[in-house]
């Protein structure tokens, strides 16, 4: 209940902050392809359901049909925009809507896609027992996700078989020390990384 409450004060007195910021940020993505200013991507979400996860488009249309991972540097289907948004992790603010209507949480796993979760072990599936979140131990970890798969010959096998499987144990390890205390030092940690 504490953790709700936190979780609708922040994501709209973020919302209401950031409201001129993000008006910008939706113009920017506008001019600079063609296509809408969102992104609905299907995530899973607390125990096993579908929701669509909200945030700027970074890529060109139809980008999605060509692959679900981006590596960094090497992905021709970033916008210029969307090159920038991602690095400063500016792409994910709309997912404080998400908060809002009650799909994530500010702190939490983060969600994964359908193609993903289908491979988990009945362990991993322990993640899906709480809602996902905006940030966590393993977005820590893996701030630049993108850049470590950028240097693999086969991204999506090294996501599988290296990445994901290391960043559902962060998980894990999440919940089982989740508490506001714990949330407060994520959310720290990654604003830290931001601007750092």
């Amino acid at each position: 209940m504490l953790k709700r409450l936190f979780d609708i004060l922040s994501s709209l007195i973020g919302l209401i902050v950031l409201f001129p910021f993000l008006v910008l940020i939706g113009f920017w993505v506008a001019f600079s392809s063609k296509g809408g200013v969102f992104y609905l991507q299907e995530r899973v979400g607390k125990n096993n359901k579908d929701f669509k996860l909200f945030k700027f488009r970074t890529m060109y249309t139809n980008s999605d049909k060509k692959g679900l991972l981006t590596v960094g540097d090497r992905d021709s289907r970033i916008t210029s925009a969307g090159y920038f948004l991602r690095k400063y992790k500016l792409d994910e603010l709309p997912q404080l809507l998400n908060v809002l209507l009650g799909d994530m949480s500010m702190v939490g796993p983060r969600p994964e896609v359908r193609k993903y979760v289908d491979m988990y072990t009945e362990e991993q599936k322990q993640v899906l027992n709480v809602k996902p979140g905006i940030t966590d131990y393993a977005s820590l970890r893996y701030f630049n996700e993108n850049e470590l798969l950028a240097k693999s010959q086969d991204p999506e096998q090294t996501y599988i078989t290296e990445v994901m499987p290391a960043k559902l144990k962060l998980n894990r390890k999440y919940i089982s020390e989740s508490g506001f205390f714990t949330d407060l030092k994520v959310i720290l940690g990654t604003l830290a990384k931001i601007v750092k």
